[in-house]
């Protein structure tokens, strides 16, 4: 619920900070006084409208998703509209965008100033029946969940069928290609890190002679080592060291010469073409890992292709048990809706005839089967569709539907703003309209602009708002001060004693 509301600096207003209560609250005063602009400003504080305010501020109880928005939940919470030179959010002084408050307000905050179809949604309208055999100790819930998820795996089932037929239609061409890809690669059948070896074998064939004429001159060293080996012992030097040098160089040389010799039966052609060949893969695949791990993929898919029947076979046999099952369970969740029908239906019309309106008809059709069922619930009022109803009809059969909602609502259902809903009705219809937001207020806050006395008394708060010298007022109203609003209200600004009178009498009535 909305705790505290503040605005500055809108139109007539300047300053108007009020505390709501819960249940239902009512909005009063003479034509042109601002009660429309208040209202819009308190949607606006929420996202749901905006106006040319300096501040709309409201304070309320919602728990808000932290890990969804980023924003720290607090016992109440502060919403804030902003406008200078643009409009502003925040929530607990975090700035935020107008579409992600108003995707958080919208799971508390309804607004019944248009026709809004939400509430005739087929799933909206399936949970209050459901609700209500649930009640008469049928566990529809555990079916209802039994279904969902037999139907979610059908689903599963059904797109992999879909997606296998698919592929059947061009399963000989995806072999083909998957075959020709495998022989691609074997005819090569790169080893990984080869293409490394061939690189240092072709730098050692391209510098093999230079590096063989080079040696073969250094040899000529050795055929003076006795020389240098009788010269060190005649200084009476150990000449173990040029010994030691000695033999790691010729054994540096002998590696040398038998490391070319090797390569002597190499063809620089055919490495150069073995080469390429795995340079072509490298820029096809990305690397000789990559084309292998790319061969292995398509072994897989052309088994997989090789065995499409029995998988097909499989899930063709899996699909109709699915089917089967969630059609039963489907038809067993129609057969408790139909039953309940009935008698939802005469609830609906009672609340309808305390209304004014004529009855509904509420039909139960089979559908292309959903998460919900194969069932979808259709209304229509006076046989004309909800689309052609007047506005007034409407909102009060829209009452009537949140009224068998609220039933099995546990705790607050949110705000229900509603600008207005009984204007151009007669007193009897005004006063169903009261009732029945009463009724309401237990699961509501509900704030309603009001020119009618049986709705205005029906309030469990009521505020005023007036012009003081062209500044519009807003004023919580005592029992007395209520007595004179709703006077003004039945006979205009001249009061009579019969105004008073009557308006003392609905207080008393509905108090």
């Amino acid at each position: 619920m909305i705790e505290r509301f503040y605005l500055k600096e809108y139109l007539g207003f300047k300053n108007v900070e009020i505390a709501p209560k819960s249940g239902l609250v009512v909005f009063t005063g003479p034509s042109g006084s601002g009660k429309s602009i208040l209202m819009k400003s308190i949607l606006s504080s929420l996202g749901a409208d905006s106006c040319e305010a300096s501040l709309c501020e409201s304070s309320v109880t919602w728990d808000i998703n932290n890990d969804d928005l980023g924003i720290e939940n607090e016992d109440v919470n502060t919403f804030k509209y902003i406008k200078k030179e643009k409009a502003r959010y925040f929530i607990n002084n975090q700035s935020i965008s107008k579409k992600v408050i108003s995707q958080l307000t919208s799971k508390h905050l309804r607004h019944l100033s248009l026709k809004d179809f939400s509430d005739f949604e087929n799933e909206n309208l399936l949970l209050i029946l459901d609700s209500r055999i649930q009640k008469k100790s049928h566990d529809i819930f555990t079916l209802k969940q039994e279904y969902k998820d037999t139907f979610f795996e059908y689903k599963k089932i059904k797109t992999q069928l879909e997606i296998l037929e698919k592929e059947e239609k061009k399963i000989e061409e995806l072999k083909e290609f998957a075959s020709y890809e495998i022989s691609k690669i074997e005819e090569i059948n790169p080893q990984i890190s080869e293409d490394e070896e061939l690189i240092r074998i072709k730098k050692e064939l391209s510098k093999k002679e230079k590096i063989l004429e080079k040696i073969s001159l250094a040899n000529s060293i050795f055929e003076n080592e006795h020389l240098v080996s009788s010269a060190i012992d005649a200084l009476e030097v150990d000449s173990s060291f040029f010994d030691d040098s000695m033999n790691e160089l010729r054994a540096m040389f002998e590696s040398a010469e038998a490391r070319f010799n090797a390569l002597e039966d190499v063809n620089i052609e055919d490495v150069l073409n073995r080469i390429e060949e795995i340079s072509g893969l490298k820029k096809r695949h990305g690397s000789v890992e990559e084309a292998i791990a790319y061969k292995e993929q398509k072994i897989v898919e052309l088994e997989k292709y090789e065995n499409i029947e029995i998988t097909k076979d499989k899930l063709i046999e899996e699909e109709l048990l699915l089917n089967k099952k969630v059609k039963g369970l489907a038809s067993t969740l129609s057969k408790f809706r139909t039953k309940e029908l009935k008698v939802f239906t005469q609830d609906l019309n009672s609340y309808l005839k305390e209304l004014y309106l004529r009855d509904a008809q509420v039909i139960l059709q089979d559908t292309e089967l959903t998460e919900h069922g194969k069932d979808e619930i259709l209304i229509q009022l006076n046989n004309t569709k909800l689309q052609k109803i007047s506005t007034g009809e409407f909102n009060r059969l829209r009452l009537a539907i949140l009224v068998l909602k609220s039933k099995f609502m546990r705790g607050n259902g949110g705000i229900l703003m509603l600008d207005e809903i009984d204007a151009n009705l007669s007193g009897e219809e005004s006063m169903s309209v009261a009732k029945v937001l009463r009724q309401l207020s237990k699961h509501f806050q509900i704030f309603v602009i009001s020119h009618q006395p049986q709705l205005t008394s029906m309030g469990e708060q009521h505020f005023l708002i007036y012009k003081d010298e062209d500044e519009s007022k807003v004023l919580e109203l005592n029992d007395k001060q209520r007595v004179d609003e709703i006077a003004r209200i039945i006979s205009g600004e001249g009061i009579s004693k019969e105004a008073r009178s009557f308006a003392k009498e609905l207080l008393e009535a509905n108090k």
